[in-house]
């Protein structure tokens, strides 16, 4: 997925698939260290996701801090 394509999910949605990428990333590492995958480029693409869903993930969340702090002022 892309970037403009995460801001359109609900922040629940989100953690779900970030939970889901870290479980999929572990299952890769598993495999390629018992025995080398034929895709390694997986393990590549499953870090990039799971970058993706955390920088959406922390900058709503930074929003959230800012917009709470305007208000308390």
């Amino acid at each position: 997925m892309k970037h403009r394509e995460y801001k359109d999910l609900p922040t629940k949605e989100l953690v779900e698939r970030y939970k889901e990428e870290k479980v999929r990333l572990t299952k890769v590492k598993f495999n390629n260290a018992v025995a080398r995958i034929e895709q390694p480029h997986k393990l590549k693409e499953a870090r990039k996701e799971i970058a993706r869903l955390l920088t959406e993930i922390n900058s709503r969340r930074i929003d959230n801090e800012i917009k709470a702090a305007e208000k308390g002022e």
